[in-house]
């Protein structure tokens, strides 16, 4: 694609559609590509390999496949590197990784404290709260504060436990399959998932949410 091209490609587009995130990425790719730093067609081809290859929807399919099958989600615990690689998904940032699950007793929330450690294969790059000081200091000072944050709160006899990532280990969490999913595909189920339940600041979709 030529820098014609891409930017006629953009241009199609209206950008009332996009987040402010995405307005920000095409404003700095239009400058980078402007200035002779980057070639577009090698931007496209990056940007294509996070959106399809590497982020949440990887760590949906993750989910997805342990809520459907009993044997992947025993071994998704036991030793998640494995497990996850099983799907084809690896790499920088997904080395040593640890899968927590949720239970009706337990709640499990991730953090970095010291830096933004976060398990790229399947989630892709970390949201910029994700590496904000605030929240590393009181995902582990107030976690249930932190929940409230994120607009949900938890039953009082729901424990909250926080770990800590780091450049040797990188956690995926394991939410709770939501009631009424039952039977469903894959696919399906992988539409209940969202980033932030992974994470454990946010909790999956309901059925009747993407019905």
């Amino acid at each position: 694609m030529t820098s014609h091209d891409h930017d006629h490609h953009h241009h199609d587009h209206d950008h009332s559609e996009l987040s402010e995130t995405q307005l920000r990425v095409r404003a700095l790719e239009t400058i980078l590509t402007e200035k002779g730093y980057v070639d577009p067609a090698a931007l496209d081809l990056l940007i294509e390999t996070y959106e399809t290859k590497v982020g949440p929807r990887n760590g949906a399919r993750v989910v997805a496949r342990a809520w459907s099958d009993p044997a992947f989600r025993a071994r998704l615990l036991k030793d998640a590197t494995q497990a996850i690689a099983e799907l084809g998904y690896a790499g920088r940032q997904g080395e040593h990784l640890v899968a927590v699950e949720n239970t009706p007793r337990l709640h499990n929330m991730v953090v970095c404290t010291l830096c933004s450690c976060y398990p790229w294969p399947v989630l892709g790059l970390p949201p910029v709260w994700y590496k904000s000081a605030p929240y590393r200091s009181k995902a582990v000072k107030d976690p249930r504060g932190v929940l409230a944050d994120f607009g949900f709160e938890l039953p009082a006899g729901t424990d909250i436990r926080v770990w800590d990532s780091t450049a040797e280990i990188r956690y995926l969490v394991l939410p709770m399959r939501p009631a009424g999913a039952e039977g469903w595909s894959e696919e399906r189920l992988a539409d209940l998932v969202t980033r932030d339940s992974m994470i454990g600041t946010g909790l999956p979709k309901q059925p009747h949410e993407v019905a």
